[in-house]
């Protein structure tokens, strides 16, 4: 470990100066569901502290979930006005006159507002998550440092409760080491954790491309190159991930382990249009209606499209195949 905390250094330490207020609020919530498991009676020094960082996870995985699920609304709802916005698309392509371009935009802007739709919403959850779990990592990178007095208490991280945070030993491991220093067992039980996030990594990955892509998607040099980022993100992570203190490790697998959750659960309910995941979910729902309409007594899906059909059919043999033409109104003179 260095003297000096080099996440307080240039830039990085000019943006987590600014994130202070949320950096401040971590440390209650992590202290705060440390006291409840020791109140319940779990050593102070030990397990509660590893407890109490991934109960800090999910409580940001919580309190993002409602701002998700809109997002996902706001990209059904952009979906469902892709050929609308296409139309106003081609009705000014080519067309580059300050007078077009203006029009084109009230158009859009009407188009959105009319459908209350909000083309930036997909971007808001990143907006919110990304500071976030930013705030979680120097917090987690921050705690050895205030230990040691080499940095000024954060929170509710004074001296002494960091102290205690950095004698806490799980698997035998301590949360303060990393892979370098850490000895032939604690390697082992790190080398574990850094596999086991850079598998939650890659299979969210994998699962998306494999089901949630528009099957006219899966094919060319950009579904070619997004599959070999599938490997090259979770490489990655195997080289940083042995750099960083068992603590930062066990809250990067929790939140690895949520977002894959959370993405099964996404591809599930909010899959995208034309992908395999949405011809599952309409059989699905199909299946689901009939058992619905079974309980209550009411004829299935089949039935009611036999029903029709034989309506349409004996229609179209009383009036005959012939389409009736329209009558044109006469004008009152």
């Amino acid at each position: 470990m260095s003297n000096e905390f080099l996440l307080d250094r240039g830039f990085w330490g000019w943006l987590y100066k600014l994130l202070t207020p949320v950096e401040w609020l971590m440390t209650q919530v992590m202290v705060l569901f440390h006291k409840f498991l020791v109140f319940i009676g779990m050593d102070s020094i030990g397990f509660s502290w590893v407890l109490s960082i991934i109960f800090l996870v999910l409580v940001v995985h919580a309190c993002i979930l409602p701002i998700f699920i809109r997002q996902m609304l706001s990209m059904r709802k952009m979906q469902a006005l892709q050929p609308k916005i296409k139309r106003i698309q081609n009705k000014y392509k080519g067309k580059t006159d300050q007078a077009s371009k203006e029009a084109q935009s009230r158009e859009m802007m009407k188009l959105y507002q009319d459908n209350n739709a909000n083309p930036m919403g997909s971007c808001l959850p990143m907006l919110i998550q990304g500071p976030v779990f930013m705030c979680m990592f120097y917090v987690l990178s921050a705690i050895p440092y205030i230990a040691q007095g080499k940095r000024d208490p954060l929170g509710a991280f004074d001296q002494a409760t960091a102290q205690e945070f950095a004698k806490t030993e799980v698997f035998g491991v301590g949360v303060t080491t990393n892979f370098v220093s850490a000895d032939t067992a604690g390697k082992i039980v790190i080398g574990i954790f850094v596999l086991l996030m850079c598998a939650a990594m890659w299979y969210m990955q994998f699962n998306n491309m494999r089901k949630n892509l528009p099957r006219e998607s899966m094919e060319g040099s950009q579904y070619k190159m997004q599959q070999a980022m599938t490997w090259i993100f979770p490489v990655m992570y195997i080289f940083s991930g042995v750099s960083f203190p068992f603590a930062v490790l066990v809250y990067w697998l929790t939140n690895n382990v949520a977002n894959l959750a959370r993405s099964i659960w996404q591809i599930r309910t909010f899959p995208t249009p034309g992908s395999p995941a949405a011809e599952e979910k309409a059989v699905r729902d199909h299946e689901n209606e009939n058992k619905r309409r079974a309980r209550e007594g009411q004829i299935s899906l089949e039935e009611e499209q036999l029903i029709q059909a034989k309506k349409e059919a004996e229609e179209r043999s009383t009036q005959g195949y012939q389409r009736k033409q329209p009558v044109r109104k006469r004008r009152k003179k």
